[in-house]
């Protein structure tokens, strides 16, 4: 099979709006299942979430001035926290966490704003940073695994799903193909894999239409007002130091993906996800964050331009918040479709971790970079495909936090690499 290269669209160029639409569309599909996922778990409405994800990225795009390409969906790092103080206080106490969580981005933003970026320099080196987004993508691994392969019965025992692998297979092989080739397939290949994924599921008989028929054409999602609680803030805000590690990390994987260095707008990049959440959780919908589906995309598709993001918030802001039937109609894509497409984007992501270090020319006969490197993504991995965190009172720490930690500690205390004599 021939393959295409494609030309990159940049992050500042801009396609017809006749390309625009199919590659939003494309980019709002690909976060939906996640986003869609938390509320679901936490008892939030979903088209709330769905709403808010596009609210959210819009205010991202504004505060960095059109700049950082990112779609922002609903953070997984809040759901214990969401949980556990809805059943105590209710989702309305949990709402103010959610509130001072975003507020807690904004202080850190303003923070960094003050002393400078020139710290992430001397803390996170090309090979830890390359190390993260490996982290980022392979951590996922089980989770892609699990969504193409496992099916959960009704007393929560797992097993191989053979028709959803067939599935599965189907939507990766069409993606694998569709990116393979040139002109406007080559652009789209997660959408059209989507499609032909769903294609195939219909008559396995994997979709469930009477959502669909049941939902109304218009109509708007049930918003709900926050009630401001302090054992809900105390419980649920310092979740956000976490997610401000794993913000970082996205933003330089989103940087070395397009070929652009973020770092001077790292307080933009975190002051714009904290409004995201802030508005979200006025509005009762889940914290958000920058989304490693998104990522890539962007790999796969080589566009980054951040026009597709602002036709990507606007259909969500649409599908969520005034048309429940479309809303059901994406929720009805079944689970090993989206799994398909996962193996592939999230092992983008890790593939252009490998891509950063050779392009760096991390010298892994330097024995700090080897032990930097192999530290950060054994345990990093190890910890996200486990489903292993530290407990921290109220608080866990995931894989990709507690690897980029140790990693910087290294980084730190290793002896820096000698200079030999000319």
């Amino acid at each position: 099979m021939a393959t295409h290269e494609r030309a990159v669209i940049g992050v500042d160029d801009r396609v017809s709006v006749g390309r625009a639409i199919p590659l939003g569309i494309q980019h709002m599909m690909s976060m939906f299942g996640s986003t869609v996922l938390v509320p679901i778990l936490t008892g939030l409405d979903p088209n709330v979430a769905i709403m808010c994800s596009g609210i959210g990225t819009i205010c991202y795009l504004l505060v960095t001035g059109n700049k950082i390409p990112s779609y922002l969906g609903s953070s997984f790092a809040f759901i214990s926290p969401i949980i556990a103080v809805g059943a105590t206080r209710g989702l309305d106490a949990a709402m103010s966490g959610v509130i001072v969580a975003g507020a807690v981005f904004l202080a850190v933003a303003a923070i960094i704003r003050l002393v400078g970026t020139g710290w992430l320099d001397r803390l996170l080196p090309p090979v830890l940073v390359a190390s993260v987004m490996v982290v980022i993508g392979v951590g996922l691994s089980a989770t892609a695994a699990r969504m193409a392969l496992e099916q959960t019965a009704a007393d929560g025992t797992s097993s191989f799903y053979a028709i959803g692998a067939l599935v599965a297979a189907a939507t990766l092989v069409s993606a694998v193909v569709f990116s393979s080739m040139g002109g406007l397939f080559g652009t789209i290949p997660v959408l059209l894999s989507i499609i032909v994924g769903y294609l195939v599921s219909v008559p396995l008989g994997l979709v469930d239409f009477a959502p669909v028929a049941e939902a109304a054409w218009i109509g708007l999602p049930q918003l709900s007002a926050p009630r401001f609680d302090a054992g809900a803030i105390a419980l649920i805000a310092p979740v956000a130091i976490v997610t401000v590690i794993e913000h970082i990390g996205h933003l330089l994987a989103v940087g070395e993906i397009v070929g652009k260095d973020y770092r001077d707008l790292l307080p933009r990049s975190l002051a714009g996800d904290g409004l995201s959440t802030v508005i979200s959780g006025f509005l009762g919908g889940p914290p958000t964050t920058t989304y490693a589906e998104n990522i890539g995309v962007m790999s796969v598709t080589r566009v980054y331009a951040t026009q597709i993001f602002w036709y990507a918030a606007g259909f969500a802001l649409i599908v969520g918040g005034f048309c429940p039937k479309l809303a059901a109609l994406v929720q009805s894509i079944p689970t090993p479709v989206m799994g398909g497409v996962c193996l592939l984007l999230f092992g983008l992501i890790a593939s252009n971790g490998l891509r950063m270090l050779v392009a760096n020319g991390v010298d892994f006969d330097e024995n700090r970079n080897l032990m930097i490197a192999s530290v950060v993504i054994i345990l990093g991995v190890g910890m996200e495909t486990a489903g292993i965190a530290i407990p921290l009172g109220d608080y866990t720490l995931p894989g990709m936090a507690t690897s980029t930690l140790v990693g910087i500690v290294l980084n730190l205390i290793l002896p820096a690499p000698r200079v030999s004599a000319e």
